[in-house]
């Protein structure tokens, strides 16, 4: 069980009474509701809220017999009502467009994240009406009434740390003396994310879940002492998975910086011993050069002829053995593109096509569509052959990929084709593009997308070690690599 779904156990217990133990001289809940009863009319007569239709408390106890609607039986002490029995207002939050300043923040469902408010990406206004009508007052409940379908209904407590008001696609819960963080996490249990799903309305690309809807949400509610002693011991467990995950999330980035070292080692020639019976880096460049040059003439290909040829390369810091070159001179590139999807007949079954998306993190790519012939041929889209390596030059950029087979790819990337395979390995090749990439990403250009010219590209040194070696180097890196993701592994 990984801390997610740990949390997720120790709210299913709270809310069906086996978090804590219930005490016999606690005052029912069934007294309580009668107090928000009465609360609810003074409020009623002061002219604050309206009586509804269907006001009235709902007191069923612990039989389901005799309200349908209820899930799961509840201690003695314990009783269902509806949200709207123990809360009011469900007011929608402002409409009216907010900027990157202004008096007070507006919070946008971006804001609720794991029954908290996040105060990171903010928007502000300065209207005097919105801040009026909408400002928020600690231990006020905001629900998420239209996102994702999986997302729909998120809950959070504001605790009053910024200034704030709250936006149109979210509804204000007041609660009335029903401890405001019992509640609140009642509204992040599995419990309440079951009755969103089933409420919510879908449309197009989200889903909804309107105010009367939330206030017919039936919850099981505890006495008022045992509210608290169920908040007291959920926070006492939370703090300490939330010691966890932050062990975990250190114990993740030991192991990022690990892999980098390794990675470092490993181009620089520290991560495996020399042999001197490896056939020198200075010999496989020559065979470079001259196929090239062959190549050049024949017009194969315009490669960059500007070769560092000299057998110094102290100034790099490698063993002797080593060249430093450039990838333009050791490899063709290839632009991606994609075929018009207005075209039905360029999409089916064919090559397969991939995105920068379809990459992930360890360079794995699992493509979504395919490329017709048709498609292929009316197209810029390029066939590259199994076994090059891509590399991701604008979104997405920094990502690296080993095709596992012939494929097609966005205009995303390009591709590395080398001039000849047999003295490359190209998984050692991914490893060095892989580890200068994440540097040379910070430096692309562009306003609104990031990415490398492929100039900057084909410019990028590239630090050559026998061919021997480079296999050596590889069944390092991943032997390596293999022990770290075990302990990644284990963290899930």
């Amino acid at each position: 069980m990984n801390t997610k779904q740990l949390r997720r156990k120790i709210l299913d217990l709270a809310i069906r009474g086996k978090l804590v133990p219930q005490d016999p001289a606690d005052e029912p809940a069934s007294a309580l509701l009668e107090r928000v009863r009465a609360e609810k009319e003074r409020l009623i007569k002061d002219g604050k809220i309206k009586r509804k239709k269907n006001d009235g408390v709902i007191i069923k106890g612990t039989d389901k017999s005799h309200y349908l609607n209820v899930p799961f039986d509840v201690p003695d002490g314990w009783t269902w009502c509806r949200l709207d029995d123990i809360c009011f207002d469900f007011q929608y939050g402002t409409s009216q467009k907010s900027g990157k300043s202004g008096e007070v923040a507006v919070l946008r469902m971006g804001n609720l994240q794991d029954g908290e408010v996040n105060y990171s990406d903010l928007a502000f206004t300065s209207d005097a009406s919105d801040i009026e009508k909408y400002f928020l007052n600690p231990n006020e409940l905001l629900f998420n009434r239209t996102n994702s379908p999986e997302l729909v209904g998120k809950t959070a407590i504001y605790r009053g740390n910024i200034p704030s008001i709250f936006a149109g696609y979210i509804i204000r819960v007041k609660p009335i003396f029903v401890e405001p963080l019992y509640l609140n996490y009642l509204m992040n249990s599995e419990y309440h994310r079951d009755i969103c799903y089933q409420t919510k309305t879908d449309g197009v690309n989200q889903s909804n879940i309107n105010a009367q809807k939330l206030s017919d949400f039936t919850y099981p509610i505890a006495p008022l002492a045992e509210q608290r002693r169920i908040v007291a011991a959920i926070e006492s467990a939370f703090a300490v998975i939330d010691e966890i995950e932050q062990s975990k999330a250190d114990l993740q980035a030991a192991v990022a910086a690990a892999k980098s070292k390794i990675l470092t080692l490993a181009i620089s020639g520290k991560l495996v011993s020399q042999d001197p019976a490896d056939e020198p880096a200075s010999v496989l460049l020559d065979r470079i050069q001259t196929e090239s040059e062959l190549h050049i003439k024949t017009g194969k290909t315009k490669l960059n002829n500007t070769a560092m040829r000299s057998n110094d390369n102290s100034c790099y810091g490698v063993p002797p053995g080593w060249l430093a070159c450039t990838l333009g001179e050791l490899f063709s590139v290839v632009g991606g593109g994609t075929p018009s999807t207005n075209e039905a007949t360029y999409w089916g079954a064919g090559t397969p096509w991939f995105s920068s998306a379809d990459i992930d993190e360890f360079g794995n790519i699992s493509p979504r569509r395919m490329v017709t012939d048709v498609g292929i041929k009316n197209s810029t889209t390029n066939i590259v052959s199994k076994g090059s390596v891509v590399v991701v030059t604008r979104v997405g950029l920094g990502k690296v990929a080993v095709l596992d087979s012939d494929m097609c790819f966005s205009q995303d990337s390009q591709a590395l084709i080398p001039i000849l395979p047999a003295l490359l390995y190209n998984r050692f090749v991914f490893y060095f593009i892989f580890f200068t990439m994440q540097t040379l990403k910070h430096s692309g250009r562009g306003t609104t997308i990031l990415g490398i010219t492929k100039k900057q590209l084909t410019d990028i040194h590239f630090l050559i070690p026998p061919l021997a070696e480079q296999h050596r180097i590889v069944a390092a890196i991943e032997a390596a690599f293999e022990q770290l993701d075990m302990i990644t592994e284990q963290l899930r």
